[in-house]
C-alpha cells in the first residue's frame, strides 16, 4: 500500500491519468491525498469529479476555494465568472449527488503512515494553516464549516458570505458569519500572513516578494508545528513551484493548469513524480 499526495487538479484530467500510470497507482491498494481545486480553470472538471467519484474510497480531500465556488454555482448563490470552466460540470445529471459528496469533505486531513518500522504524521489542507492555530483548533474549524455547508438550514448563508477579504483577523467583537469566512480564508485562500494571523489575500506572486509586514504563512512560527513529527501538505500557491524552503511543509500545486507539471510525492519515501501540462 501506498499513499501519494497530489497537488491542484484543477480540472486537468488527462494530466491526472497520466500522473497515475506514472506511479503505478493501485485502487485496490493505494490512496490518493488530493489538497484540493479538483476543478475549474481546467479543461476536464466533469471527468475529473466522475473519476475521483468513481474511486472516493482511495482519496482523501480537502476543499480548496474553487470546490466551494462550484458549490456555491450550484446551489445559486453566485453568478459564473468569465475564468470559470464549469458548465458541463454544472449541467451534469449527477450533479447534485457531487455537490452533495462534495460539501461532505473537510478543510482539514490528518493521518498517521507507518513505513519501514517508523511512524510519519501527515497534516494536509488546501492553503495552509495559521500561525496561531493548534491542530486541534485547526479540526474544530473545519468542522464548523462542513457542519455549515450540510446543513439544509445553513448551507446557503454561509456560501452567500464566503467571499471577500474582510476580517482579516479575528477579533471579539467578530460576528459568526465573519469567522466562518476568516477560517474559509485560511484554510483555502491564504498566502501572506503576520505573526498573529493577520491574512493579506491581495498578493498573489512569488514569497520573497511579501507585502510589508507581512510574510508567507509557512515561514511564520507555526503552533500546530510545536509537535515536531507533524508534515504539512498544501496546495493552492502555483508559484511556490513546489517549493517552500522550510523542513516538513510541502508545497504540492506545481501550476498544471497554468501550462506546467501536475506532481505526486510519495509519502511513504518521499520520492517526486510529475506529468507536464499536455496541452
Amino acid at each position: 500500500m501506498a499513499n501519494f499526495a497530489i497537488g491542484d487538479i484543477q480540472g486537468c484530467y488527462q494530466e491526472l491519468n497520466l500522473l497515475l500510470e506514472e506511479i503505478n497507482f493501485d485502487t485496490s491498494n493505494d490512496k490518493l491525498w488530493l489538497c484540493g481545486d479538483l476543478v475549474n480553470r481546467g479543461p476536464d472538471s466533469l471527468k475529473c469529479i466522475e473519476f475521483l467519484y468513481s474511486i472516493k474510497e482511495n482519496c482523501y480531500i480537502t476543499l480548496g476555494n474553487h470546490d466551494l465556488h462550484l458549490i456555491a454555482l450550484a446551489e445559486g448563490v453566485i453568478n459564473s465568472s468569465k475564468t470559470d470552466t464549469l458548465d458541463e460540470l454544472l449541467n451534469s445529471h449527477d450533479i447534485e449527488l457531487y455537490i452533495q459528496w462534495l460539501k461532505q469533505l473537510p478543510l482539514i486531513h490528518n493521518d498517521t503512515i507507518t513505513f519501514e518500522g517508523r511512524k510519519k504524521e501527515y497534516v494536509m489542507t488546501h492553503a495552509g494553516i495559521p500561525p496561531q492555530w493548534t491542530l486541534e483548533e485547526a479540526k474544530l474549524h473545519s468542522k464548523e464549516i462542513t457542519d455549515s455547508l450540510i446543513s439544509s438550514h445553513s448551507c446557503k448563508n454561509f456560501l452567500k458570505n464566503m467571499y471577500g477579504n474582510k476580517p482579516a483577523i479575528e477579533t471579539i467583537d467578530s460576528t459568526k458569519e465573519e469567522c466562518l469566512r476568516l477560517y474559509t480564508n485560511y484554510f483555502t485562500r491564504m498566502r501572506f500572513c503576520n505573526q498573529l494571523g493577520e491574512i493579506e489575500l491581495i498578493h498573489k506572486g512569488k514569497p520573497f516578494d511579501p507585502p510589508e509586514g507581512f510574510k508567507p504563512w509557512f515561514k511564520h512560527k507555526l503552533s500546530i508545528m510545536n509537535d515536531k513529527s507533524i508534515h504539512l501538505l498544501f496546495g493552492h500557491w502555483a508559484a511556490l513551484e513546489g517549493i517552500t524552503g522550510v523542513e516538513n511543509i510541502t508545497a504540492l500545486d506545481t501550476g498544471c493548469v497554468w501550462g506546467n507539471k501536475l506532481t505526486a510525492i510519495n509519502l511513504e519515501d518521499g520520492r517526486v513524480f510529475s506529468c507536464n501540462r499536455v496541452n
